[in-house]
């Protein structure tokens, strides 16, 4: 019997094969979608459904904006231009409305020979919150961010340029009172003392002081009336100063519901829930027709400056509970931290504690921003005119009575824009922020 030897012999590649492209099917388009859309039975069949359910969408959608009339004097004019071409008025929109009115509908009986004032405004509402929104902005543009709230209104309303230096010499006080009396009489009685001193420089000195400087030195631009303002420039404004002071007065109001001072959560708590009890309609009606009883006689409360009031304590009250929520999602080791630290109340909300619940608040801070800015519309219901106040007007006039869609659907488009930028940069900031790893 003889003896049987097996053998292995292994074979050990010296070099590297060639890096191979990745199948078709996998990259790409086509890997996209067969990872997204047509992964399983199920989803191939509700992808296939929802795709039937777009194209149906899109064939009553795109003729009806693409197979339109531009240019028209009067809707009859266009439902003649669309039988001739089409042979039906149907299924056929008639944009000359938007061509003829959409100067009307963004700025509203402003005068068109100062469409640059509320168009340079706009201009530098964007480089005033380019440092604030966005890392890689240079620092210098603070100064412009600092000047922005004392100089729109100057570029929108008009007037004598002394009336905003004087609003913000007031500020000026404030600030440099606080700051130098806190290290004598304490922060808190610096601060009362210095709000009490820029209350009564604006309440009975600025306005005098500005017209005399406005008699010695005429140096302005020609006034605007309020009346005039209206359409997108409208909205814009009341809601980016909503934006721009319900965030701290929500903050303030938020860290004063959770204080141990028993009146000041007193007061809080009863203006947040009072304010989030009562519809915004109800606040403007207040606004445009109580708020002047309540003025000493011969008071010219401008009715715009009364609904930016009452628009930004609405937002504020809401805002307040959003970073409450915030406050109340941080660990209590956060707090026990800035204890350990040795850090006063003011320096741990200020260093630990309020920038955390700032970030977790993101999501509800926009869609707080984003309500505030859809509701501004309201605001025709007590006769300014908005988009939608003008919308009326327009299909009041009997050349485009019966004009619907498409000052509807221009409205829509363009506050869709402004909202949906907000949410994408509301994305964009989450992700900067974003400290975990997971």
């Amino acid at each position: 019997m003889s003896d049987t030897h097996e053998e292995t012999i292994r074979f050990v590649r010296d070099s590297m094969l060639p890096q191979q492209e990745p199948p078709a099917s996998s990259v790409g388009a086509v890997g996209w979608a067969r990872a997204n859309l047509f992964s399983g039975p199920v989803n191939t069949v509700l992808s296939l459904l929802s795709l039937l359910f777009i194209a149906y969408i899109l064939a009553g959608i795109l003729p009806w904006v693409f197979q339109s009339v531009w240019t028209a004097s009067s809707l009859n004019e266009c439902r003649e231009i669309m039988q001739a071409t089409w042979g039906e008025t149907h299924g056929h929109a008639c944009w000359a409305v938007i061509n003829e009115r959409w100067l009307q509908l963004m700025f509203g009986f402003y005068p068109s020979e100062l469409y640059w004032r509320p168009i340079l405004a706009f201009v530098l509402l964007l480089v005033a919150v380019a440092p604030v929104l966005f890392p890689w902005a240079p620092n210098k543009l603070l100064w412009v961010t600092a000047a922005y709230p004392f100089v729109m209104p100057w570029l929108m309303w008009g007037g004598t340029i002394w009336g905003p230096i004087c609003v913000a010499v007031g500020f000026a006080i404030l600030f440099f009172g606080a700051k130098l009396l806190a290290p004598r009489i304490g922060s808190l009685s610096a601060l009362i003392a210095a709000v009490v001193a820029a209350v009564l420089w604006w309440l009975f000195i600025a306005g005098p002081l500005a017209g005399e400087l406005g008699q010695i030195i005429n140096i302005g631009l020609e006034p605007v009336a309020s009346r005039n303002f209206g359409g997108f420039m409208l909205s814009i404004l009341i809601g980016v100063v909503a934006i721009g002071c319900s965030l701290p007065i929500g903050i303030v109001l938020a860290l004063g519901r959770q204080s141990d001072l028993l009146i000041v959560k007193a007061i809080c708590v009863g203006f947040i829930e009072f304010i989030r009890g009562v519809p915004l309609i109800t606040l403007l009606f207040v606004a445009s027709t109580l708020l002047n009883i309540f003025m000493p006689p011969g008071t010219n409360f401008d009715i715009i400056l009364r609904v930016m009031i009452m628009v930004t304590l609405f937002a504020a009250a809401y805002m307040a509970e959003v970073i409450r929520g915030g406050l109340a999602a941080l660990p209590k080791g956060q707090y026990e931290g800035a204890d350990s630290l040795g850090l006063d109340y003011w320096q741990s909300q200020r260093l630990i504690i309020m920038p955390q619940a700032l970030k977790i608040s993101i999501p509800g801070i926009v869609s707080t921003f984003i309500g505030v800015f859809k509701d501004t519309t309201l605001v025709s219901i007590i006769g300014l005119l908005d988009p939608l106040g003008l919308s009326n007007s327009i299909r009041s006039d009997s050349a485009w009575n019966g004009v619907y869609w498409e000052l509807f659907a221009f409205i829509a488009l363009l506050f869709f824009i402004f909202c949906f930028s907000m949410s994408r940069y509301s994305m964009y900031l989450e992700r900067r922020l974003k400290t975990d790893h997971r």
